[in-house]
């Protein structure tokens, strides 16, 4: 069955950078967009990025120029590079994959930003 399961989350202070991994089992990875989200406390789910199979990517315009998603096919990978974190990133986030119209879901990974 599909996988998706995120790891390099944790406490950063403001500013910080992380790396966020979603490691994919289960599917041709390479013939799938893949895409992060995250959800703050008490909020909804909202888009971060998303990348194309062919490696086209679109983000949600007010993280532009501080998140980069990318991919590595042969280790079945998608990444999510945060920098100039602020506190209002801090958010559970979710790798995603649409398969067959059916979305799956990671468990989330917790970055916090605070000092």
């Amino acid at each position: 069955q599909v996988q998706l399961v995120e790891s390099g989350g944790g406490l950063v202070q403001p500013g910080g950078s992380l790396r966020l991994s979603c490691a994919a089992s289960g599917i041709r990875f390479d013939i799938y967009g893949m895409g992060w989200y995250r959800q703050a406390p008490g909020k909804q789910r909202e888009l971060v990025a998303r990348i194309t199979n062919g490696g086209n990517t679109n983000y949600t315009d007010s993280l532009k120029g501080r998140f980069t998603i990318s991919r590595d096919n042969a280790k079945n990978t998608a990444y999510l590079q945060m920098n100039s974190l602020k506190p209002e990133d801090t958010a559970v986030y979710y790798c995603n994959v649409r398969r067959w119209n059916i979305d799956y879901w990671g468990k989330g990974t917790l970055v916090t930003v605070s000092s």
